[in-house]
């Protein structure tokens, strides 16, 4: 009885380990302006809720996440509109020029940039900035820019918690395949200690074999023929996979930043 209470205490931890949000802390956040809605996609109330949200998201990781709307770019070079904003706004999470995340969204042209800067540049590389603008442009099309944006604070935020190399999508990280396998464990285990707990059967054949008598009649090993079987092994020549236009790049500034482009 104490092992199954030791068992089902453990399988508790387990799951309250496993769902407790990791470096979630209630610790007050310092505002700042981080959403720049330059495009007037947003309600007042809008962009403050998102504001609040990236504000408290980028402190637990030590970076800005920002949000830069406008109606066109210059020349329509929403990368030089995004790499200037960084030059001279000079935004980071504790100095200018720091760690920031920048998405930029331009409604004429129907376009979303995303730039990653110094940490934010290593944890949130062109692969990943790709994966970002990926899972948001469904809501982007559907105009459901509040939607949208929160997706990307979050998903920005959740994406830095992996280290560089590392897909964050994969299913050993999600956390209701983790609780399961915690579930599944324990059960294992309760299993286990309840058919160890039933007994063991002692009476096996050589109970009643008497070995002075039992033995080996005749033996005989007849060749038959050999049979060889030849089998092509295919070679994957091709490659996989496949993202959005951006790679990163250097400002005017000399601050050089990861980056993924699409359309919405």
């Amino acid at each position: 009885m104490r092992r199954f209470r030791a068992v089902i205490a453990l399988l508790l931890f387990l799951v309250v380990y496993v769902a407790a949000p990791a470096g979630m802390s209630a610790a007050a956040v310092e505002m700042k302006p981080l959403i720049f809605d330059k495009a007037e996609l947003l309600s007042q109330e809008e962009r403050e809720e998102l504001n609040v949200m990236a504000n408290e998201y980028g402190a637990k990781r030590e970076t800005d996440i920002i949000i830069l709307t406008a109606k066109r770019a210059p020349n329509d070079d929403y990368e030089l509109m995004t790499e200037n904003f960084y030059d001279e706004y000079a935004p980071g999470y504790d100095k200018k020029h720091g760690n920031a995340v920048i998405l930029t969204l331009v409604l004429d042209s129907r376009d979303v940039h995303l730039e990653g800067y110094y940490k934010a540049e290593k944890y949130l590389d062109s692969g990943r900035l790709d994966k970002i603008r990926n899972k948001i442009t469904p809501a982007l099309s559907s105009g459901d820019y509040s939607q949208a944006f929160e997706q990307y604070i979050k998903t920005a935020y959740r994406y830095m918690g992996f280290e560089p190399g590392v897909n964050p999508d994969n299913i050993l990280f999600n956390i209701w395949f983790q609780l399961g396998g915690a579930v599944v464990i324990g059960g294992i285990a309760v299993a286990v200690m309840a058919y160890r707990s039933g007994g063991r059967v002692t009476i096996n054949r050589r109970t009643y074999e008497d070995a002075s008598t039992s033995g080996i009649v005749d033996r005989e090993d007849r060749y038959i023929r050999t049979t060889t079987t030849k089998r092509k092994i295919e070679r994957n020549s091709g490659g996989g996979g496949s993202g959005g236009s951006g790679g990163g790049g250097v400002s005017r500034g000399g601050h050089s930043h990861s980056s993924s482009s699409g359309k919405f």
